[in-house]
């Protein structure tokens, strides 16, 4: 497997861990904790994976483009 594809699918997958960590704090309980840490937590957390994935994908987007040029095998 390629390495930009393997980074392709690793930003997907963080992204869509940032989003279900939003979802949940937002819609969660009223007792301020979502998976055993506040919410305030949580929607930090989220909105770090979803900055990781966005800086996966522009890294993508590059190594795509060098490898089309061929300087990375």
């Amino acid at each position: 497997m390629k390495l930009s594809k393997l980074m392709h699918v690793t930003s997907v997958i963080v992204g869509l861990v940032g989003v279900i960590t939003f979802i949940s704090a937002v819609l969660g309980g009223s007792d301020n904790f979502v998976f055993g840490i506040t919410k305030i937590d949580a929607l930090i957390c989220s909105a770090i994976l979803i900055l990781i994935a966005t800086w996966l994908q522009i890294a993508t987007i590059h190594h795509m483009m060098l490898e089309k040029r061929g300087e990375i095998v």
